[in-house]
């Protein structure tokens, strides 16, 4: 049986493992590599070593555990190291710890038990959430009984431990889709899955299941809490799939029907289906996927140069009626423009942050001392905090000021907010916080009233942590955030999935970056010298100089 060398680690705590028990699934961020990115990529499966005659009882928990890489069959072969009387008991789907390449080493046998010491670097729970681990170790203990000569596992926790290095293959990462407030955008909700049970768990996860915690009272759902999914396989066919629903939906309006098709369908276009077949005792019901409104970021940089303020193409700017001009009048600094290029969010060199209007009126919102970059949301709202502040976001509205929102962050333990993001759609809030010695992204969905005014935020998230200090940030779709992040002489760039991991990539070389704006398939920077940078591939290519300002831009106007 194949053994693998060690990693050191220091044990801190002991976890009693039963039949029933869970696999550790908490402790402080780590950074890790993106291992979502063979999602594009042909499907890989392993098929893992089942149990071999005359194992060891380490050798059979190492085996065991690395067969948690072989979801075929059910896991077929992480099932034949357990003993008969728990090999049906034992559930694989309980969730799955993620742990560093080499580390799953069984220590010697004492009075048949076997223990492992793991140090998890994230987790997936039962439903497919995915959550950076919070740091420190656990001991895994497996009870072992000689069977006919045999060494077998007759305790074992459930769910599965997998190396980061195959994670990424044996499960994807898949968008079950939600509706923001207004139903006008679709909301994604990163979930990993088995590849081999993709279509059946996004189906159970959408239709039977609730968003996740953090998202609750942000997004909507058309599926009723009567309407259930009935079968547990979702047939395919030419990439169409048929998802049997229970009787109670033929009682709800077309327009309810609609929207659940449209959220299915999104949702498992993520896992390859093109089309979405609604049934009910077997019989098609009608379904027409309703209009959504897109986030995507199209056409040219959006700058400030000696020329004014507008797209830059070639070396003209092409302003925005009304609007350049108030934008530039309000002495920028840093600037995020609405999805209807009607209204701006600034920063003004005088430290307050004002509202530009394509009426070319420029209205200050806030004057508190150290405010951060604002952001403008899908609803024309402007977003202003305090970097030492952290329980005094506000949101001001056309002709409407929020007060002081329900800010969790504060609650939560954060001392300092180095930036803050409002996702395209406008439920979704990012910031980067101090908490203690970290620097930790979080997340917190927007809460807002019947009229869409803010209310609050919900309770954060941590979706990873950084090393260093956020300069600048801006999500790059509808499920990454982009960190400019610096550190002593280095300035890097941190992509941060939502629901998943994070990547490093290095700035542009001997370049200090000052802002981060992106476009679709493609993000830019500023430089402090006025360099605009693009991504190609894993270079950076030059394409202007003599940028005063990146501006930010939340969406593109509807045609």
């Amino acid at each position: 049986m194949r053994r693998l060398i060690a990693s050191a680690l220091a044990m801190v705590g002991i976890l009693a493992l039963s039949a029933c028990a869970g696999l550790p699934v908490s402790g402080p961020v780590t950074a890790g590599r993106p291992v979502d990115e063979v999602l594009t990529g042909p499907e890989v499966r392993f098929f893992p070593e089942e149990a071999q005659p005359g194992a060891t009882p380490e050798e059979i928990v190492e085996g065991f555990l690395l067969a948690g890489s072989g979801s075929s069959n059910d896991w077929q072969a992480a099932r034949s190291f357990l003993a008969p009387s728990i090999q049906s008991s034992w559930d694989p789907s309980a969730g799955v710890t993620i742990v560093p390449t080499g580390q799953i080493v069984a220590q010697p046998a004492v009075d048949d038990m076997v223990k492992v010491t793991l140090a998890p670097v994230a987790s997936v729970d039962e439903t497919g959430r995915y959550e950076p681990a919070l740091g420190g170790t656990a001991t895994l203990a497996f009870e072992l009984v000689e069977i006919a000569g045999q060494w077998r596992i007759a305790r074992a926790p459930d769910g599965i431990v997998l190396d980061e290095s195959v994670f990424g293959t044996v499960f994807h990462r898949y968008s079950v889709m939600y509706f923001d407030l207004s139903w006008t955008y679709l909301v994604p909700d990163e979930r990993w899955f088995p590849t081999t049970s993709a279509a059946v768990r996004i189906t159970t996860a959408l239709v039977d299941e609730q968003p996740s915690d953090w998202l609750t009272g942000a997004v909507s759902t058309a599926f009723t809490d009567d309407v259930t999914s009935v079968y547990s396989s979702v047939p395919q066919s030419a990439g169409t799939a048929q998802v049997e629903l229970s009787p109670e939906v033929l009682a709800l309006p077309q327009l309810t029907i609609d929207r659940m098709a449209t959220q299915l369908e999104a949702s498992l276009t993520t896992a390859g289906i093109t089309e979405v077949q609604l049934t009910v005792d077997g019989v098609p019901i009608a379904a027409t996927p309703v209009p959504t409104r897109s986030t995507a970021v199209t056409g040219s940089p959006l700058v400030m140069t000696d020329q004014g303020f507008g797209f830059l193409s070639g070396n003209a700017i092409t302003a925005i009626p009304g609007l350049s001009e108030a934008v530039v009048r309000s002495n920028p600094v840093a600037v995020q423009v609405g999805p209807d290029q009607e209204s701006a969010a600034v920063r003004s060199a005088d430290g307050s942050v004002a509202r530009a209007e394509a009426t070319d009126d420029v209205v200050v919102l806030d004057t508190r001392s150290g405010l951060r970059d604002p952001v403008i949301d899908a609803r024309g709202f402007v977003w202003s905090i305090p970097a030492r502040s952290p329980a005094a976001l506000t949101a001001f509205g056309p002709g409407v000021e929020s007060p002081l929102l329900s800010q969790p962050w504060a609650a939560a333990g954060a001392t300092d907010v180095q930036a803050v993001s409002i996702s395209r759609d406008g439920t979704r809030m990012a910031g980067v916080v101090r908490v203690g010695d970290r620097t930790e992204v979080w997340l917190s969905g927007v809460i807002r009233n019947n009229d869409g005014v803010p209310a609050r935020l919900g309770e954060p998230t941590v979706a990873g942590s950084i090393e260093g200090e956020a300069v600048s940030m801006a999500w790059t779709d509808d499920v990454t955030v982009a960190v400019v992040v610096r550190s002593g002489t280095e300035t890097n760039l941190v992509e941060q999935v939502v629901g998943g991991a994070s990547a490093t990539v290095s700035g542009p070389a001997g370049v200090s970056i000052s802002t981060v704006a992106t476009a679709t398939s493609s993000v830019r920077l500023r430089s402090e010298e006025g360099g605009l940078y693009v991504r190609r591939g894993a270079n950076w290519l030059q394409t202007a100089e003599g940028i005063l300002l990146l501006a930010v831009q939340q969406g593109t106007p509807q045609q």
